[in-house]
């Protein structure tokens, strides 16, 4: 059996999560560097990937091995413009958090070792979802991903942790119930057509009856809107980010949550195109109401991390507009703002966290004067803020612009009316930053201590990325763009992404 690329992409940080399990509890500190030096291992070898990658519609390092043939599953994987984006994301921001969050697990009910474990088992299983090409084997790794999130945020959160772990787990596992039934569906009608086969090269053709084309997209669809999350299905969201600690965050916003949108396009658009197409006016009106309503709530809310979650709402909102827009421009835009937004939410998430430890407090009205006695977390909280409401200059500019434009050319209304949440994100950021950072210096601020080393050292590849592809998005876009005509010719839509300029990033 001749094992590729990918196969040992996704061993690797499982090996790590081996070794760092088999430190001694007595060292800790060898433990996470062991880890931290598995998931940078992890990172060379995506680069790698994605530097050999072929920039083509198909999936490119295609691998396919017999898993359980009574029933047509396979160990299949391959990587397509948007899934390398994606893998490409989650090796990134693995080290990141790990760096930021050094510290954040003595405080746990486990040890400080569990917690870097978890967060190396989390980054195997999210790769091989961004890489699996077989449904059967897709659903397995979805559902697998909830195993480490539920023990990081259960283990290693808040007061509530145990609560909001339970409520994350709940909410998920119903949304994957029905993607199951969906799953079985397709298995029903593969065997009809002949050898039962959950490889989506074969799931692709398959002729499915009107009805029963859209029975199945509303069961997967349903459990991509609850990963997403989209409003009404979001509620899980805030209980989770506000509990769990700051990295833990940064990886379920950053990447757990782009599952769901990542399946939207892979599997609602991928095999459903008719069904697609048929749910497009309800979907872009959950949309817009996510975009408003995350943001509104979040002007109002009183906790720094809530706050932050709610934007991501609204930010899903946007991301799954794009892709029911049904337009190529709309839809590299989502696959871009996906990549962007878990740069700017991670550097957003980890500076509040950097912040949050310093005080004690996660409350709003505790602060007041950060900018005066420690001038460079200031610095950076405001320029997380300014990309997360996409300032122009900052990669998320380009993807919103996209996904509205996109939009724009085919409904009107709703990109208009989403324009709005440009505006409202704007009064979040910066109510928050006003509230937080300027003024008088309030008790207990007066000896807040600025960024150190490790911590700046930990950002500065999200700062520098975020400006990079804020100036220059073509090369991201460009890897993008034939895995979206590709798709949009599945769902019948062929109009091809507009070249991007080197300078629109600055407009």
């Amino acid at each position: 059996m001749n094992i590729g690329w990918l196969t040992y992409l996704l061993l690797l940080p499982l090996v790590g999560a081996l070794v760092t399990l088999a430190v001694p509890k007595t060292k800790a500190l060898l433990a996470k560097q062991v880890s931290v030096g598995f998931s940078l291992l992890t990172l060379v070898l995506t680069l790698v990937i994605a530097v050999g990658y072929h920039q083509n519609g198909a999936a490119d390092y295609e691998e396919t091995h017999t898993w359980i043939g009574a029933f047509g599953a396979h160990f299949a994987l391959g990587l397509d413009g948007v899934g390398i984006v994606l893998v490409v994301l989650t090796a990134l921001l693995t080290p990141i958090v790990q760096l930021a969050s050094w510290n954040d697990a003595k405080s746990g009910r486990w040890s400080e070792k569990s917690f870097f474990v978890w967060l190396l088992v989390l980054e195997a299983l999210s790769l091989g979802v961004f890489a699996a090409t077989d449904v059967f084997l897709f659903y397995v790794l979805f559902e697998a991903t909830l195993i480490p999130m539920y023990f990081l945020i259960g283990g290693f959160g808040g007061a509530q942790r145990s609560y909001a772990a339970v409520k994350f787990l709940l909410y998920s596992l119903l949304g994957g119930l029905l993607m199951l039934a969906s799953v079985i569906g397709l298995y029903v009608v593969s065997a009809k057509a002949g050898d039962p086969s959950y490889l989506l090269t074969d799931m692709i053709k398959l002729d499915m009856s009107q009805n029963t084309e859209r029975w199945l997209f509303l069961g997967f669809f349903f459990a991509f809107a609850v990963k997403a999350p989209m409003v009404p299905f979001h509620t899980w969201l805030p209980d989770a980010a506000a509990e769990a600690t700051p990295g833990t965050s940064v990886l379920l916003v950053g990447i757990l949550d782009k599952i769901g949108t990542f399946g939207m396009i892979r599997f609602c658009l991928g095999l459903f195109p008719e069904a697609s197409k048929w749910a497009t006016p309800v979907v872009l009106v959950l949309a817009l109401i996510s975009v408003l309503y995350g943001a509104l709530v979040a002007i109002g809310q009183t906790d720094i991390k809530r706050l932050i979650a709610y934007t991501s709402i609204s930010h899903f909102g946007f991301i799954v507009m794009g892709i029911f827009a049904l337009t190529s421009q709309g839809l590299t835009g989502s696959t871009l703002y996906m990549f962007n937004h878990g740069l700017s939410t991670a550097a957003l998430f980890l500076v509040a966290g950097y912040l949050i430890s310093r005080r004690g407090s996660a409350r709003i009205a505790d602060y007041g004067g950060v900018e005066k006695v420690a001038p460079v977390l200031a610095g950076t909280f405001l320029f997380a803020g300014l990309s997360s409401l996409a300032l122009p200059g900052l990669s998320p500019f380009i993807s919103e612009f996209m996904v509205l434009a996109g939009t724009f050319s085919k409904h009107k209304v709703i990109a208009v009316i989403a324009v709005v949440g440009i505006v409202l994100a704007a009064l979040y950021i910066l109510i928050m930053y006003q509230r937080l950072m300027t003024g008088p210096v309030r008790d207990g601020i007066e000896k807040l201590k600025d960024l150190n080393f490790r911590e700046v050292f930990a950002i500065a590849p999200l700062v520098l990325l975020i400006v990079g592809f804020g100036i220059y998005p073509k090369p991201v876009v460009d890897i993008i763009k034939p895995a979206v005509e590709s798709t949009m010719q599945i769902v019948g839509v062929t109009d091809k992404a507009p070249e991007i300029p080197v300078t629109e990033g600055q407009k």
